[in-house]
């Protein structure tokens, strides 16, 4: 049995009551026009009305009954106060969609969107979308070039599932804007591009304050920039973007520089400051290093977070800023709260978003398209294409993935690597000589910047009365072996990491034998120290 169709709609009350007596058939009315049309049947036509258009609801009525006498016609009064008020018109039709029987089972629902006011069509459209309506959109237009008859009707439904075209259209942004926030490397690691999907998510989806947290280097200023030019290009901000890093205000400059202040406000102000906070308004303000504030700049920070407005130094009156705050940090700020440094309010505050970046020793699989970024970045700097040969490329990615390769500056430190590669090569080309000049000065850098001290490895390892009967020379050899050890997974590894010159010269090498050897003089085991 086919079903029936119903339609329901808003009474238009201007372009529904066009025309007097008989001339109104002259005109074109689009409640009307729905059942004029030659190849549609309205079965039940649902008219939402105010309660003091029932003279106009009854005039619609028969004419209806005249043009259509198998419609069945169904008045409902629906009143809004305001009809231009969102929640409240949005709220009447919901209350509509609650009270209302729909049998989906018998009944085809068209929700009418031509009439009423753009509040009222976009709310019937979202209660549609969001399948309060279990129903279609039907839209009528007049006829073109004159201003009787039935016009046009066409109908759209809101299931996006059916339009692959829009759905593939809205999945190929959606990527882009993920691209976007990488600098459009082709990320492998998948936790890393889910952060990523998350954090496009929420940025477009919220001003609450975003918390970047992560090691020195991860890319927490490249990604504020990134997010704040998305927002940009959604028209989401007006302003700009500006950069602080908090580590570089200290003392009565930190509060001056932040918040402003007023001419004469201390020894040496002869003008008025905007402040920072204020530069930012209707823009985004990143506070790097956040952690490093002082305690008085967290409170103010705060209230000009949840107040919009906080007071310069020296002013009477208080000054309003309204920006997105990204704020980025590479300290534990929940240890700096129990150690006092740190305020637990402002974190509280800052910290509904708060996205942990990981370093480059954490995503071994991206180290590769980062080279690529890093190469063409070098080569759109300077002009000049810059490339590696096979053997070269090769060498200097395994090293960089291996346990060996510390990159305790991150991303900085890669693209510094790539940066002197690129300077140092000949026609563009980085060589294995290149990359084994850049391995061992990488090392270096790395060795005098170690966590552990010599003294503290050999006695975290033979304890004080072994280690103080070694001679200097054996604990700055050992201390160093020890490293290494701990840094490889396998015996083997290791020793062809400590022997890899002299293994060169040997018919057949074994430098698993020679480690093991040599730190059984010390009674040391290899699988005691990883």
């Amino acid at each position: 049995m086919a079903k029936s169709t119903t339609v329901i709609g808003l009474l238009g009350t201007t372009l529904d009551n066009r025309g007097v007596s008989s001339k109104r058939w002259e005109k074109w009315r689009p409640t009307v026009s729905l059942c004029q049309q030659e190849d549609f049947i309205v079965n039940r036509l649902v008219l939402l009305r105010g309660s003091k258009f029932a003279s106009l609801s009854g005039s619609i009525e028969q004419d209806v009954a005249a043009i259509s006498p198998e419609t069945r016609f169904e008045e409902h009064v629906v009143d809004f106060g305001d009809p231009w008020d969102f929640e409240e018109v949005y709220g009447r039709l919901l209350d509509f969609c609650r009270e209302f029987e729909f049998d989906t089972d018998k009944e085809d629902y068209l929700v009418h969107v031509t009439t009423g006011t753009h509040v009222a069509q976009i709310c019937l459209f979202l209660l549609t979308e969001s399948r309060f309506f279990p129903a279609k959109l039907v839209q009528t237009a007049p006829p073109k070039g004159r201003d009787s008859g039935p016009g046009s009707l066409s109908i759209v439904d809101l299931d996006l599932s059916q339009y692959d075209s829009i759905a593939m259209r809205y999945e190929a942004q959606a990527d882009e804007e993920r691209s976007y926030l990488k600098s459009g490397i082709h990320t492998r690691n998948p936790n890393f591009n889910r952060l990523i999907e998350r954090i496009e998510q929420v940025a477009l989806a919220s001003r609450s304050p975003i918390l970047l947290s992560g090691p020195t280097g991860a890319g927490k200023s490249q990604l504020a920039k990134r997010i704040y030019e998305l927002k940009r290009t959604r028209h989401q901000l007006g302003g700009q973007l500006v950069e602080v890093n908090c580590a570089t205000l200290r003392g009565d400059a930190a509060m001056s520089a932040l918040f402003g202040h007023t001419k004469g406000a201390f020894t040496g102000a002869e003008r008025a400051r905007e402040g920072l906070l204020r530069k930012a308004d209707g823009g985004m303000l990143f506070l790097d290093e956040i952690g490093e504030l002082g305690l008085d700049e967290q409170a103010m920070l705060l209230r000009a977070i949840e107040d919009r407005s906080f007071l310069p130094v020296g002013a009477d009156t208080e000054a309003g800023s309204d920006f997105q705050l990204i704020a980025g940090t590479n300290r534990d700020l929940r240890s700096a709260v129990i150690d006092g440094s740190f305020r637990e309010d402002l974190l509280a505050r800052i910290d509904l978003w708060d996205f942990q970046l990981p370093g480059i020793c954490e995503r071994p699989e991206d180290i590769e398209p980062n080279l690529d970024y890093e190469l063409e970045r070098f080569s759109q700097k300077t002009g000049e294409r810059l490339g590696f040969n096979k053997e070269a490329r090769n060498m200097f990615l395994e090293f960089a993935a291996s346990p060996t390769a510390l990159w305790r500056a991150n991303f900085r430190d890669f693209n510094a690597a790539v940066t002197r590669m690129g300077t140092l090569s000949r026609g563009g080309r980085i060589t294995e000589v290149d990359v084994e000049e850049e391995i061992e000065r990488l090392r270096h850098s790395w060795r005098g910047t170690d966590v552990d001290s010599d003294d503290t490895l050999l006695l975290s390892v033979l304890g004080n009365k072994r280690m103080g009967e070694l001679d200097l020379f054996d604990r700055v050899q050992l201390a160093e072996v020890l490293r290494v050890c701990r840094t490889r997974a396998t015996l083997s590894e290791a020793g062809r990491e400590l022997f890899a010159r002299s293994r060169l010269k040997k018919k057949n090498a074994n430098d698993a034998d020679r480690l093991r050897k040599y730190l059984a003089k010390f009674d040391l085991a290899f699988e005691d120290l990883v």
